[in-house]
């Protein structure tokens, strides 16, 4: 591979890592609002996804992105509606997923963060932290 594939391939795999922190808040935010407050499971969702967006914009711009920009206020706005796009993604996953198909809640939320992975990353790489 050459340098620059290499280092979209290592950001990439950085962005994984914070991901995973992020599904770790994620799930335990719409557990703890589902399961525990009882909420709409739609809204839990969302909860336990933009709790996760916030903590993940925090390390991606400092480890992933190594971000210098000194305007953080519009870098996280364009994560947060990069997010806004996810989160419409996952609850339509889910929805397809658990609420057509039955399958169980949790399993669907996992699919639908495989799939809004890669819509994350390709679109704060090219606009939230294109240098």
């Amino acid at each position: 591979m050459t340098q620059p594939n290499e280092l979209f391939l290592y950001k990439f795999l950085k962005f994984g890592v914070v991901g995973m922190s992020g599904m770790l808040v994620d799930f335990g935010i719409t557990y703890l609002f589902k399961e525990k407050i009882k909420i709409n499971k739609y809204i839990a969702n969302t909860l336990g996804f933009f709790s996760a967006a916030s903590s993940n914009f925090i390390f991606n711009r400092i480890w992933t992105f190594e971000s210098s920009d000194p305007e953080i206020t519009p870098q996280y706005l364009w994560f947060l509606l990069i997010a806004v796009v996810g989160v419409m993604f996952s609850n339509a996953i889910i929805y397809l997923l658990h609420g057509r198909f039955k399958w169980n809640f949790y399993f669907a939320k996992l699919i639908s963060i495989g799939v809004v992975l890669f819509w994350n990353f390709f679109a704060n790489y090219f606009i939230t932290f294109a240098n």
